[in-house]
């Protein structure tokens, strides 16, 4: 089994209406995200998936969510690390099939989310 993985950052702001009072206020952070793909390559070509098209894919994506109010994204909820990467596997499982991971990191905080189905 192989697996793939393409990465991809975007910055953006959000508040959330739980936790921290410093989470309530309007605030920034760059996002660092990994999409993986599990399978077994093609046996004539030996590539699981054309990595091209996997980038052109997730830079859709990108451009959706970099420097934008996440709060204002349809469909994403209430913005936190668990649901915008549940939004970003949703968004990447309908381009990418075999789609198995999505890991977002926010390292000036240390913090990262998985998900996996």
């Amino acid at each position: 089994m192989i697996e793939l993985t393409q990465e991809f950052g975007f910055d953006a702001a959000h508040y959330l209406d739980t936790g921290a009072p410093e989470n309530r206020r309007l605030h920034g952070h760059s996002f660092y995200v990994e999409v993986t793909l599990r399978g077994e390559p093609d046996a004539r070509t030996g590539i699981l998936r054309d990595l091209g098209s996997v980038k052109a894919a997730l830079e859709e994506i990108r451009n959706d969510l970099d420097h934008c109010m996440l709060n204002e994204i349809a469909d994403l909820g209430n913005p936190t690390l668990e649901n915008l990467v549940r939004y970003i596997f949703q968004r990447a499982k309908s381009s990418f099939p075999e789609l198995a991971r999505v890991k977002i990191r926010r390292p000036s905080y240390g913090q990262s989310c998985v998900y996996e189905e």
